[in-house]
């Protein structure tokens, strides 16, 4: 619904995702445990913390959406933003994926630009309502990474990890306040000086949100956006733009707001 929605604005060039490497993929994630989940051979128990049935379509589909987020980098980086209508699956930790998530295509997708030597410093701005523990835990100990997570502080995952810095939002949550405590957070951010930043859009933190909690507009929410975007502007690095997550009722809503999110980014991150 989103990509026909999209295609209907004339605004947009889509690209197919090629499957990610899993050599790639291993550069933020346990070899064993790529292994495992690509041939099919991971523990049942590790497959339901995972939430999807194990199938060779769910294997391309993971590989896709990990490719989708490279593809989106390599756009960034050559025309000063790229976005995938997949991916933000930031619950997936080193060894296991949790909701979900199976690889943390944020995650790879920085591994592979610092084993390329592209970057020396990177941001990940995480907006879904839900924490990017599996993104905090993977960077934890890598001080040339910046993550930051604003999020219910109610909701899944109830194990929450440390990000470099984490905002937790009580349940109900408005526009205002959530508005006045992302302008408060920005600063720290480019005060990191990154020199890309991965946006983790997730619009989750709608009230029409079945899972969300919080309460945010459709206006709250695109002023969000435009807040992450100037910013990023204002810094003048790469952005790469991820699609998180969106359970609303009716789920058009969610349509409408993340197809907004693209429609901000074009607005202000695209060159002249």
């Amino acid at each position: 619904m989103l990509r026909e929605l999209l295609e209907r604005d004339c605004l947009f060039s889509f690209t197919p995702a090629q499957l990610a490497d899993p050599a790639t993929i291993a550069l933020a994630h346990d070899p064993a445990y790529v292994r495992a989940f690509l041939d099919g051979t991971l523990d049942p128990r590790a497959m339901r913390r995972i939430g999807f049935p194990w199938s060779p379509a769910m294997v391309d589909r993971t590989l896709a959406s990990a490719g989708s987020t490279l593809a989106a980098t390599a756009d960034a980086l050559e025309c000063g933003w790229g976005a995938t209508l997949a991916g933000g699956t930031h619950h997936a930790l080193y060894g296991e994926g949790a909701g979900f998530c199976v690889f943390n295509d944020i995650a790879i997708a920085i591994r592979k630009l610092q084993k390329d030597r592209r970057i020396a410093r990177a941001a990940v701005i995480d907006l879904d309502v839900h924490q990017g523990d599996g993104t905090a835990a993977i960077f934890a100990a890598d001080d040339n990474v910046f993550t930051f997570s604003m999020h219910g502080e109610g909701n899944f995952p109830f194990r929450k990890q440390a990000s470099r810095l984490d905002i937790a939002l009580p349940d109900g949550t408005g526009d205002q306040p959530y508005l006045e405590r992302l302008c408060g957070a920005l600063p720290e951010v480019a005060a990191f000086e990154p020199e890309i930043i991965f946006y983790q859009s997730g619009v989750d933190a709608l009230a029409t949100d079945r899972l969300g909690r919080l309460s945010l507009t459709p206006a709250g929410m695109m002023e969000r956006d435009r807040l992450v975007f100037a910013s990023c502007r204002e810094l003048d690095v790469p952005v790469v733009v991820t699609l998180g997550g969106g359970y609303s009722d009716p789920i058009e809503a969610t349509v409408e707001a993340h197809a907004n999110t693209f429609r901000m980014a074009r607005a202000l991150l695209t060159r002249a």
